[in-house]
């Protein structure tokens, strides 16, 4: 099936049905049972799909947690691309950008590439605990490190579901002037190990029509630019691989941010279907 068939097949209702059924609290904490049912979601969702499930069970505070893996019934053996997004939320945020609409890419994603029947080199990972500080993340980046898997690269869907038309989207001090002053393209970040995948990631999310992507590249591990960091994509740069923060810029555009107003009727679901088609053919070139 060639790229432009498969992006096409993105379905909206689909995308948006994910993210009505993920909106909610889903803290460890604070709302243990609202995380375990959007987990349940994902792994029927991929299972549905005939995609192979692997649990990457870890321990924190006492208390047994878990990252969803699923890989295509057809993905070869070596070196893989690596698709994530994190299912948990801070307490007091129903988490509709932050991270529903992360969650809701990679299950459309992965969905379309299970149907393709394609022999690609990806996995696709629900994580937990990210925002205690990318635990789930940081556990899984580093059992890969200590087995000396290589990886083709590591995307991070982070909040990709808001944009906006009336100048909300801002920038650290030194960046002002260098990207648009209006939200509404795709961000890309990447450090000096990622270049090439960043590179390779903008140029085919610019083949989706309508889809902006513009990128930065962060010097070592993000540690002149701490807001680079706050992503599952983070872990992977520690241990030495590369990947990208994938985003609509968060806090730097979404005024929901962490609020109890991130709700799913302020996103642009339109925008997500870019998003996930410039995912697609991200895969299908890198995963080849």
């Amino acid at each position: 099936m060639a790229s432009s068939d498969l992006a096409a097949r993105v379905n909206r209702q689909r995308l948006l049905t994910h993210l009505h059924l993920l909106e909610g609290e889903r803290h460890p904490r604070t709302s243990p049972l609202h995380l375990a049912e959007a987990q349940q979601y994902v792994r029927d969702t991929w299972s549905r799909a005939g995609l192979r499930l692997v649990l990457d069970e870890f321990s924190y505070s006492n208390t047994r947690f878990v990252n969803l893996i699923a890989r295509p019934t057809a993905c070869p053996p070596g070196p893989r691309l690596i698709v994530g997004a994190h299912v948990d939320t801070v307490t007091g945020s129903p988490g509709a950008d932050d991270n529903a609409s992360g969650v809701a890419v990679l299950l459309e994603t992965a969905q379309l590439i299970a149907e393709s029947g394609r022999a690609l080199a990806v996995e696709f990972v629900a994580f937990t605990l990210e925002e205690e500080g990318m635990i789930g993340s940081s556990h899984y980046a580093r059992a890969l490190r200590q087995r000396r898997e290589s990886l083709r690269g590591m995307l991070s869907l982070e909040m990709v579901g808001f944009t906006e038309s009336s100048g909300l989207q801002h920038y650290p001090w030194f960046l002002r002037g260098r990207y648009p002053a209006v939200g509404t393209y795709l961000g890309l970040v990447g450090n000096g190990r990622s270049r090439q995948l960043l590179a390779a990631t903008a140029a085919a999310c610019r083949t989706v029509d309508g889809l902006a992507a513009e990128t930065i590249l962060i010097p070592g591990r993000g540690g002149l630019l701490p807001e680079s960091r706050l992503s599952d994509h983070a872990p992977f740069w520690d241990a030495g691989y590369p990947a990208l923060l994938v985003t609509d810029t968060a806090f730097f555009r979404n005024p929901h941010y962490h609020q109890p107003t991130d709700t799913v009727d302020t996103l642009d679901v339109p925008f997500m279907v870019k998003v996930t088609q410039g995912m697609l053919t991200t895969i299908e070139q890198l995963a080849s």
